[in-house]
């Protein structure tokens, strides 16, 4: 309001006024917002208020509900009550629902109250004598005191009992109040109600509303404030607004606009929330129109926090603290008056309203308080008064020259309502903190403050907290254990403080101070105190004094307190940190523009010791025109003149890097890319990646020109263009340019054809990259609010947070920034399982991703700065901060920024004159500007091409940038240095301009031959000397080049202190430092969490384990040498220097041992000057020097002891030691001068010492203000840096004070959930609508976030994932099939039978009956199987090729990668919307709606009832054939034999799977084409939930809970069995309907889970169908066109077994020849049940059981017939199958490797028994052992193995025999073989002895006999009389390695005699 300080401000219910004001804004029709702050009443002297009271009360509540225009006398408008729901009950005194409501009607009926509720009366206008009864929470009331009420609402109606109402205005409608004004519980609740002893209810006592009846005058503000804005918390820690724009503090700062108003000539007059001071007039009833500017202040005293009640609607809101950011300028001649503020202003921004009369509410209470004349002048600072407890008095007079600020009262209020914060956590009532401890606290925090510490908020925050919780540590223990103690230990409180001990006891506190903290008691008010404060100023006498405490302790029982800050240092801090970054650019060009600066120039040309510095400057111009006599001068011109001729020299330190990926980014990369998947995989069908064919990108970027070219170089040589095949191989820069998009006023355009594009192409996955995320977070409400603003305000959110972005199902958005803390908040969109983090370094010690490069970021800047180590990296100016101090004194009207660029730019001009020869300049700068200035100018002179290096000077604020670069290249140009380095002034909106003359040099450097090129982006800046002149108020991603070798920070404003301003500011000298050197390592440092210790994944916590200690390899990559003083060898003196004479460090450099040790580093000590050198002028130094060779630098630590440089390099130097690596340790102890160093002599200065060298070697060195240098490197006691712990971003505040500390430990993970849970956007950020509060629902599901330290390759990560996401999208498309040849096919015998036609479709039944069985498997998988021999099959041994060890066996087959067709099956992974129905997700099914029916058959085998069950989904129940009535499952339908529709597949498809319910290919919808057809899946009992989970529309048959170990034999014993028996209960039904048994159609299909595509062989015969000579071609078909063609075989029910080919790459034309084949059939079988009904599987088997079933159907006389023309690919599914079958030792602990030897022992051994099924461990053991039971058997394969009714496979090495006992069963003939062995397994009453004698075994043959016991193998060597002929002994007898109650498998082996 800026206006008359004319009352005091309702604090008290400030929050519940403007907090009922966004209420009735947001429910109010009409669309102009309500003032707030016109709300708020100045409380007038209880006097007035009395005399007053009655006649305003009425008057003052219809304004506050009238809805106030822009024209400062609107009339109020009614309050609009919502309209009754239809038919209810409207009667007065009863509730909607009809209840009766009055007191009267109520009074002796019981009242069922919930527990924490009271009855209060209501007034209702309409019904003036009665009371209607309410139940309302209590904690909603006020207190006795008329305190402590919670914002809000929550109550019950007594009559219909409804609950829950958290409105009072929905309430109120309840209960038909019917009012006219807004409806507010102050008002409208009046009384409590209470029980008489005879039990009737009546009224109470009044509800004690402090201040409602005691309101001011209230007059409607010129202004319009939106419902938009609640009021936010303060929003900067001390000492300061940033000095950067951050729009998302600033509701209505609109990003762009800071600088778009013209700077007006009237004074701005700045909203304020609070009394305003004028002069101490009355205030005006006008002022002159003015432009308004309304920006919240970010506060002074620390992020004020508020741990408050319960929110209610506006969860941005802290309800407790009106905090303020006091003390806002407003410009103009002698009228710039302070204001007090509280949190915000609530003004559009400069420009955006007209103007308007404001007018000013008129209030007095008490005595003023007359604020001297020429405070300012006489105190040099305007003293900041904070207040504190009670009322505060009135100021008048010179107000200009105090700040008044309500910060610390808000903190005083936040703590208070700490323990309310515990009671909502079921802690019992607690009570608060009292005002007199906390106003002791503070004494004794300030009293501990340094005389250079600035006091803040925060810290004042947790030590309340810490002693509020000490003193109640037993009572909140078990909500929350106690935190670490953050500062340093104040005294207890152990008894209460009372008001009467507190003026003495803090007088004792502040007694020990030195007077840096005084003491006013009054007696009477703070008046009194203020008035002898002002008094002491003006005589001066508080020249010592800090702060003074003003303390009134009259007041019954209460205190009035105020602190006010007279510390020069720390009020001028303190009163300009008040000010927002708009104000401050304004303040900063008044001062520029109204030449006040000038002042300050004449007082530097006093300084100058020979008169004006340009007095100097023109005479040196003049003494060296025409003839350059500086020999400085001389070399570089000649060399520069040189190189322009054209002999370019060469220097080998500059070399261009090329464009790689590094290991970091890739693995970044890899995250991102498994994220998307996760997005993918979910089954929330958010993001269907199958259904993309491609990727596309937009990168979103700040409106720097810069950033801009700098992604458009990234995106151009990463060739993401080329791979995602965007772009063709010749492209131009025009059409790079389509990719990337800078967010400035030409934005919208290019946006809107991006999703036109997304739009039109749904098969293309387009990615949104919001690059430097966290830079725009305003909200586009503003915009639309103020639609005359700046366009670029809100564009972020207007474009990438629209809803056509949210809404489209192919764009992802991904946000990529350094500090993502604005984006962590509670409301955020962002889920946290989509935040990927940049990964540690270091993980356990091990190198996680070993780099040639190491980053060094802020943690590693910090750690440079710890004891022991070599001059730091991070550094203050001492001697240019004692100068501003100074100024600042002296100048106290003027900004601090002025006068610190003012100084800093007269410290670089004299440098520059000191090294250009004026040495007597050499004490007008520091020491630290004198060894930047020296090493730039002289680094060209080191290198042969005339390399150099950057120095980066910072100046955030525009227009003092631009006086900087002019007084800068002036100074230069009289320097007659123009040619020696370039200055270059860059400012986000422009691009780089640098003079001809050194764009001719980088382009001779680079080699370019383009006359056009211009350097277009920092980087390409490499290795030019220059000062780059950083301006804008933030950076924007600018990447800086390697060459830069300081980073000037000493004129960031302090005010920076938010932890992403600060870190972005340093996180401009982030920087690659080469690791190929050997780096010494330091001590482990603390680092700042956002660094890269600390940031990893969010899906590996593994890497996030950063373990602490001393572990130097992990935490220090770079070793901690001096940073540049060697730069140019012969600079004279390059660091701080405490005292003129400085101390001595070594110039030379040392590597560690890269073995030595790592815990810490061996002490060295530097060699001192000799005395000569000591006592020379530093001009003597420099000639010194560069004679002697080495260079010997002196220099002090800013710390307070000098830190030697204990570093001597050997690499790659221009210093070269002769000493050996291993001796250049020097190895003295603590600081003796006798350290071993070479001797002078032995040190050779190189010529050319290029600057570039250093520059891979070494980050730049960092100059900081010594505030922001402190808040850096000072760390709290857990050892966490205390940057960290400041209110992360301008545009969020802390959710409550109530909070813990960010620990040092966290990882960014941890963080980012701390930032989530305990920060809120404030109401101008674009999340501040969305409501998260942790709901998942509320997060966007296709949004990620990327964070990583600055400058370490974020922008390679990103694009790198498009390249790899682009390749898994094609990936996705392909599969890996396996693709190996047939084996054995030279032992297949040549026939002479052919078939007659090539081509013919089917096979000819009668002929092929005439084909001979091959019995050799041919399958590749059975690569390492037993041979089966025939009779007609002479095997050499030489015929079986090379065997694989079995290790191999599953690791190297062969596979090929294959590009799904439209016909493939697919995997739990694939959804296109054709699928959705087939895989259940469609309207019509229910998810999982699906029914189990059991089904029992018998099976005599098994001896028992087999019990199955079917899952059987709802959609596929006609499948089916169920009982009328009881829906009992009968039978699965089967089609008829003559059915020939070609709608569907006859043959059920059976589909056997374990361990694969996200991998196997079950989805066959279009395999099949969409043909109809019944797929069913056989899984295991344990199995069948997940299954079912994953495919819930396919049916499932349940093997029974005894197959659960079982193999694959099991699943195919049952499957046959089952649809055996249902064939016979088909016939059975349809028989009765008239059909014949026959024509029931027999076949089953049997699949494997990995079957992914089939294809045909086409043969071309050339016309002639007859001839033998063709050509054959293969194509991709469906699986319906292969089943259709299969099933229309004439004769088809005469084969037993049909299958097909296994596909192969290599398939030769021999194998397609025949097109029918009677052979083994594999994989995928179409088996015939009929036939087949006396054949069964081996139920036990787990390996090679179908090469034993196709064996026994051969034996039966049964066609096995095979389409060659037909071809199965199966994919290689690396999970589940036969792998899930792990044989482990049954001992649990037992963690040795079980090999395949083990698996059999001997019975009653004490052998370790093993966890697996008996058979498995016996098929294993004969597969890997068999050689051990048949040793003569082994590569003989003349003499095979006889097996008897079952396959065993005994390995690759033996051959068998295959015969079936069965009667009438086809054999070959063994006469001719002389077996070497015989094995029988489990064999039955078929075999027997007689059977046995038919076969001949060689002399010494084995026998292995296998049975289910020891008994049963006794009883058949009996019955098969084997003594007869076999030889036994009792050692030869073996078990399987299993328990007793495994059962296990016994063996017994003999020799035949």
């Amino acid at each position: 309001m800026g206006n008359s300080y004319a009352g005091q401000l309702k604090t008290t219910r400030f929050e519940e006024v403007l907090h009922n004001s966004i209420e009735a804004s947001l429910r109010s029709n009409s669309l102009v917002p309500r003032p707030i702050f016109s709300q708020l009443y100045l409380e007038a002297e209880r006097h007035l208020s009395a005399l007053e009271g009655s006649s305003r009360v009425d008057h003052e509540e219809e304004e506050e509900e009238g809805d106030v225009g822009l024209e400062p006398n609107c009339p109020p408008n009614t309050y609009q009550m919502l309209p009754p729901p239809e038919g209810c009950c409207t009667t007065d005194g009863f509730c909607q629902a009809g209840k009766d409501l009055r007191l009267a009607s109520l009074s002796s009926e019981p009242i069922d109250v919930p527990a924490g509720f009271l009855l209060v009366g209501a007034k209702s206008p309409s019904l003036p004598d009665h009371l209607l009864v309410c139940a309302v929470d209590k904690r909603f009331l006020p207190d006795d005191s008329g305190h402590n009420a919670l914002l809000g609402f929550s109550g019950n109606c007594v009559g219909c009992g409804k609950k829950g109402f958290c409105y009072f205005t929905e309430f109120s409608n309840h209960i038909n109040l019917k009012l006219t004004t807004q409806p507010k519980k102050q008002k409208h609740l009046k009384y409590y109600l209470v029980r008489s002893a005879q039990g009737a209810l009546s009224k109470g006592p009044l509800i004690c509303w402090k201040g409602s009846e005691f309101r001011g005058r209230q007059t409607p503000a010129g202004f319009c404030s939106g419902s938009l804005f609640p009021p936010l918390d303060s929003s900067g820690p001390l000492a300061a607004s940033s000095s950067e724009p951050t729009p998302g503090a600033n509701p209505s700062v609109l990003t762009g606009a800071q600088q778009a108003g013209p700077a007006s000539d009237h004074p701005s007059l700045t909203a304020a929330t609070g009394p305003s001071i004028f002069n101490g007039k009355d205030s005006p009833k006008h002022q002159p129109k003015s432009k308004l500017l309304a920006t919240p202040r970010p506060s002074a005293l620390g992020i004020l926090t508020n741990s408050g009640p319960p929110k209610k609607r506006h969860k941005g809101w802290s309800p407790e603290s009106p905090s303020a950011t006091d003390g806002s300028y407003s410009q103009g001649g002698g009228n710039r008056a302070k204001c007090e503020s509280a949190s915000m202003s609530y003004m559009p921004q400069v420009g955006l309203v007209g103007p308007a009369s404001v007018t000013f509410p008129v209030v007095a209470s008490g005595e003023p308080v007359s604020v001297p004349d020429n405070l300012l002048k006489i105190c040099k600072a305007k003293p900041v008064i904070f207040k504190g407890h009670g009322n505060f008095p009135y100021l008048c007079g010179n107000l200009n020259d105090v700040v008044v600020s309500p910060l610390l009262y808000t903190c005083y209020q936040n703590s208070q309502s700490i323990s309310r914060a515990y009671e909502q956590y079921g802690a019992s009532t607690i009570q608060p903190i009292s005002e007199e401890t906390q106003l002791l606290l503070t004494v004794y925090y300030l009293v501990q403050l340094a005389a250079d510490q600035v006091p803040m908020m925060e810290d004042l925050e947790q030590i309340f907290l810490r002693s509020w919780r000490e003193s109640h540590l037993t009572e909140i223990r078990q909500y929350q254990q106690a935190a670490p103690q953050p500062f340093p230990p104040v005294p207890g409180v152990v008894a209460p403080v009372t008001s009467a001990q507190l003026p003495w006891l803090a007088g004792l506190a502040a007694s020990s101070c030195n007077d840096s903290v005084h003491i006013i008691e009054c007696t009477y008010s703070l008046a009194e105190g203020l008035s002898e404060m002002f008094r002491l100023l003006v005589e001066g006498k508080l020249a010592k004094t800090n702060y003074v405490v003003i303390i009134c302790a009259c007041r019954n029982a209460a205190i009035d307190s105020c602190i006010a800050v007279t510390g020069k240092y720390q009020a001028r801090i303190l009163s300009e940190s008040l000010l927002t970054p708009a104000e401050y650019q304004k303040e900063v060009n008044y001062e520029l523009v109204t030449g006040k600066v000038d002042s300050l120039g004449a007082f530097f040309s006093t300084l100058c010791p020979e008169g004006d510095i340009d007095i100097l400057l023109d005479k040196f111009h003049q003494e060296n025109q025409g003839h350059i006599s500086s020999s400085l001068t001389a070399s570089s011109v000649t060399k520069s003149a040189s190189l322009d001729v054209g002999g370019a020299p060469t220097c080998t330190s500059y070399t261009l890097e090329p464009h790689h990926i590094r290991p970091f980014q890739l693995a970044v990369a890899q995250k991102l890319l498994s994220h998307v998947c996760s997005i993918a995989d979910s089954s929330t069908q958010n993001l269907d990646l199958g259904s993309f064919e491609k990727v596309d990108f937009l990168i979103c970027i700040p409106p720097s020109e810069v950033t801009y070219q700098q992604t458009l170089f990234h995106v151009w040589h990463s060739g993401v263009l080329l791979e995602l095949g965007l772009e063709k191989e010749h492209m131009t820069k025009q059409r790079v340019e389509q990719y990337v998009l800078k967010l400035d006023a030409e934005a919208q355009t290019k946006f809107k054809s991006f999703l036109q594009n997304s739009f039109q192409n749904p098969h293309t996955l387009f990615v949104l990259i919001h690059d430097h995320a966290h830079w725009d977070l305003v909200s586009s409400t503003v915009h639309n609010l103020y639609s005359q603003s700046d366009p670029s305000v809100g564009l972020v959110d207007r474009l990438l947070n629209c809803r056509e972005v949210k809404e489209a199902s192919n764009i992802v958005t991904l946000h990529v920034t350094s500090f993502p803390y604005a984006l962590q908040t509670q409301h955020t969109l962002i889920s946290p399982y989509n935040e990927i983090h940049w990964p540690a370094s270091y993980n356990n010690g091990a190198d996680l991703y070993p780099e040639n490069k190491k980053y060094f970021g802020l943690s590693e800047f910090i750690e440079s700065t710890l004891s022991g180590h070599s001059l730091p990296l991070l550094r203050y100016d001492s001697s240019f901060e004692a100068m501003v101090t100074v100024l600042g004194k002296r100048f106290p009207r003027l900004h601090s920024a002025v006068i610190r660029t003012f100084v800093l730019v007269q410290h670089y001009a004299a440098a520059m004159m000191a090294v250009s020869g004026l040495s007597q300049m050499k004490n007008c700068t520091s020491v630290e500007t004198l060894e930047i200035t020296q090493n730039l100018i002289n680094s060209p002179k080191q290198c042969p091409c005339g390399h150099g290096l950057m120095v980066l000077l910072r100046v955030p604020c525009s227009p003092l940038a631009a006086v900087a670069y002019e007084r800068l290249a002036h100074v230069r140009a009289r320097l007659a240095l123009e040619q020696h380095f370039e200055i270059i002034l860059s400012n986000p909106s422009s691009g780089i301009t640098v003079g001809k003359h050194f764009v001719k040099q980088l382009k001779m450097w680079k080699k370019i031959e383009d006359a056009e090129w211009r350097p277009q982006t920092y980087l390409e800046l490499e290795g030019l000397p220059c000062i780059l002149i950083f301006s804008g108020m933030d950076p924007h991603g600018e990447s800086l080049p390697r060459s830069l070798r300081y980073c000037d920070l000493r004129l960031i404003n302090s005010s920076c202190l938010v932890r992403t301003a600060l870190e972005q500011e340093l996180g401009l000298a982030a920087y690659f430092v080469s690791n190929q050197i050997p780096l010494e390592k330091g001590v482990c440092g603390e680092a700042l969490e956002s660094d890269t210790e600390k940031l990893s994944s969010t899906d590996s916590e593994d890497e996030e384990l950063a373990t602490e200690g001393s572990t130097a390899e992990k935490r220090s990559p770079v070793k901690r040498e001096r940073p540049c003083s060697h730069d140019s060898t012969s600079s004279p003196l390059s660091s701080k220097a405490s005292s003129k004479s400085a101390g001595s460090a070594l110039c030379g450099e040392s590597s560690a041992q890269p073995g030595g040790p790592s815990q810490g580093e061996q002490a060295r000590t530097p060699q001192p000057c000799s005395p000569s050198e000591e006592g020379r002028a530093p001009g003597d130094k420099q000639r010194l020097r560069a004679s002697q060779g080495p260079a010997v630098v002196h220099r002090h630590s800013p710390g307070p002891a000098p830190q030697p440089d204990s570093s001597l390099r050997t690499s790659q130097r221009s210093v070269q030691v002769s000493v050996t690596p291993s001796s250049s340790q020097l190895s003295s102890s603590g600081s003796s001068s006798s350290s071993t160093v070479p001797a002078a002599g032995t040190l050779v200065l190189q010529a050319s010492r290029c600057s570039m060298t250093k520059a891979c070697q070494q980050p730049p060195v960092v100059f900081l203000p010594k505030l922001v240098y402190d808040m850096v490197t000072s760390t709290d006691s857990s050892g966490l840096p205390k940057a960290a712990s400041l209110l992360p971003s301008h545009s969020v505040m802390w959710a409550s004070s109530f909070r813990p500390l960010l620990s040092k430990t966290m990882t960014s993970t941890e963080q980012s959930l701390y930032y989530r849970q305990w920060t809120v956007p404030r109401p101008s950020h674009m999340d501040y609508g969305n409501r998260a509060e942790g709901r998942v629902d509320s997060f966007h599901p296709r949004r990620l976030l990327l964070s990583g330290p600055p400058q370490i390759g974020k922008t390679g990560a990103y694009l790198q994932f498009l390249s790899i996401l682009s390749r898994m999208l094609i990936r996705l498309t392909e599969v890996d099939v396996y693709d190996e040849e047939e084996i054995n096919i030279n032992l297949r015998e040549e026939s002479e039978w052919h078939y007659l036609q090539l081509s013919d479709p089917w096979p000819d039944l009668e002929l092929f009956k005439t084909l001979p069985f091959d019995y050799i498997i041919h399958d590749p998988k059975y690569e390492d199987a037993s041979l089966i021999c025939s009779h007609h099959q002479a095997i050499k041994t030489e015929d079986r090729g090379p065997s694989r060890r079995p290790e191999d066996l599953y690791l190297r087959r062969q596979t090929a990668r294959m590009r799904l067709s439209k016909y493939a099956a697919y995997n739990t992974y694939h959804h296109c919307e054709q699928c959705h129905q087939y895989m259940g997700f469609h309207p019509r099914y229910q998810l999982y709606e699906s029914t189990l029916h059991a089904f029992a058959f018998s099976y005599s085998m098994l001896g028992e009832e087999i019990q199955l069950h079917f899952i059987i989904p709802k959609s596929k129940e006609h499948h089916f054939v169920f009982s009328q009535p009881g829906g009992q499952l009968e039978s699965m339908r089967l089609p008829l034999v003559t059915d020939k529709s070609h709608e569907y597949i006859k043959s059920p498809t059976f589909t056997p799977t374990t361990g694969r319910h996200e991998h196997g290919l079950f989805n066959l919808y279009h395999a099949m084409d969409g043909a109809s057809h019944l797929h069913v899946l056989v899984v295991k009992e344990y199995e069948m939930a997940i299954y079912k989970k994953y495919w819930p529309n396919h049916i499932m048959l349940v093997l029974p809970s005894i197959f659960n170990s079982a193999g694959v034999g099991a699943a195919h014993f049952l499957i046959k069995e089952l649809s055996y028996h249902n064939l016979e209960l088909e016939r059975s039904r349809q028989e009765e309907l008239g059909i014949k048994p026959q024509d029931i159609w027999p076949f089953i299909v049997i699949s494997d889970d990995s079957c992914v595509m089939w294809n045909v062989v086409d043969i071309d015969c050339g016309g002639e169908r007859s001839s033998r000579e063709f050509s054959w071609s293969e194509r991709n078909v469906s699986l319906k066109y292969i089943m259709q063609h299969i099933e229309a075989s004439p004769n088809i029910t005469h084969y037993a077994l049909i299958g097909m080919r296994k596909w192969s790459s290599k398939t030769a034309s021999g194998e397609v020849r025949e097109p029918f084949s009677r052979c083994h059939v594999h994989d995928f079988i179409v088996l015939n049940v009929d036939l087949t009904q006396n054949v069964q599987y081996n139920q036990n088997r787990f390996l090679c059981d179908d090469v034993d079933f196709n064996l026994r159907v051969q034996s039966a006389g049964l066609l096995l017939c095979r389409f060659n023309r037909f071809s199965v690919m199966k994919k290689q599914i690396a999970v589940g199958g036969h792998r899930s079958f792990h044989i482990t030792s049954k001992v649990a602990d037992n963690p040795m490797t079980i090999v395949p030897a083990q698996y059999i022992c001997a019975p009653d051994s004490k052998h370790t028994f093993l966890a697996a099924p008996a058979q498995l461990l016996l098929e294993k053991f004969l597969q890997h052992h068999s050689h051990h039971f048949f040793p003569l058997s082994l590569k003989n394969h003349g003499h095979p193995v006889l097996l008897v009714d079952c396959y065993l496979n005994l390995g690759s090495q033996i051959s068998v025999c295959y015969v079936s006992s069965r009667p009438h069963s086809l054999n070959i003939s063994c006469s001719d073989f002389m077996f070497s062995g015989l094995l029988l397994y489990l064999c039955d009453s078929f075999v027997g002895a007689s059977f046995l004698k038919k076969f001949h075994f060689l002399k010494d043959a084995t026998l292995c006999v296998i049975c289910q016991d020891r008994n049963s193998l006794r009883q058949t060597v009996v019955r098969l009389e084997l003594e007869d002929e076999w030889q036994f002994r009792l050692r030869d007898e073996f078990q399987t390695a299993n328990a007793k109650e495994d059962r296990p498998l016994f063996f017994l082996t003999g020799r035949h005699i």
